[in-house]
């Protein structure tokens, strides 16, 4: 046999041995997302996935006020891209989110922005995951989960700011609005502000430095 012949015999050894070997975990999942490509309107746990226009995103973290000094958390937060924007603020960020297929996609993502030391997903259910280190919570969902999620929103640490695409949380949280041609976004207040002393009564809503209108919903 000649020595081409050797090496050529070889090569298809190896190549056939490759291609029985297990594939690692992350080099699995990283194949998926390279793979993955999501449809909007795509059926979810709670939601379909509607993305949020990436102009909306960065909106939404300005009503924040985001600094590098924040946590941010995403409920429901699809491919990534509100997690994303966070980290390139400096924040940290983490996603939750329960399509597993969207989770790995949204690593890719954050890897490919050069964020992944910032950013993380988690795959979770929004109702179960641990929101106590947050101080601030995005969302696009539906008005009835915004309020099925109050009661872990109050149970946050007071000024934790909560930030809604289109939907508000309903009543008894100050909230700050904003409208635009594209949606309207609300802030509000993890917490209603305590009594002012010996009254009884709550402290009346100020104006903060956010933009907008300042409201009791």
């Amino acid at each position: 046999m000649t020595m081409r012949n050797r090496l050529s015999v070889a090569v298809c050894a190896l190549t056939a041995l490759l291609s029985v070997l297990p594939l690692s975990p992350a080099v699995s999942a990283r194949g998926i997302a390279q793979q993955y490509q999501p449809e909007v309107g795509q059926e979810g746990k709670d939601v379909v996935w509607v993305p949020t226009p990436e102009t909306l995103v960065a909106k939404m973290l300005d009503l924040a006020k985001v600094t590098p000094d924040d946590y941010v958390m995403d409920l429901g937060s699809g491919d990534g891209r509100i997690v994303i924007a966070a980290a390139k603020r400096g924040a940290r960020a983490t996603g939750i989110e329960y399509n597993p297929d969207m989770v790995a996609l949204s690593r890719l993502n954050a890897e490919k922005a050069g964020v992944s030391g910032k950013a993380s997903f988690t795959q979770a259910d929004i109702f179960q995951a641990d929101l106590s280190q947050a101080t601030v919570l995005t969302m696009y969902l539906l008005p009835d989960l915004n309020l099925k999620l109050r009661p872990k929103i109050l149970e946050l640490r007071a000024g934790t700011r909560v930030v809604t695409n289109a939907f508000t949380m309903g009543t008894g949280i100050p909230t700050v609005q904003r409208k635009s041609t594209a949606a309207r976004l609300t802030c509000g207040l993890s917490r209603p502000r305590s009594p002012a002393p010996g009254t009884g009564r709550r402290r009346p809503a100020r104006p903060s430095s956010h933009s907008g209108r300042l409201t009791r919903r």
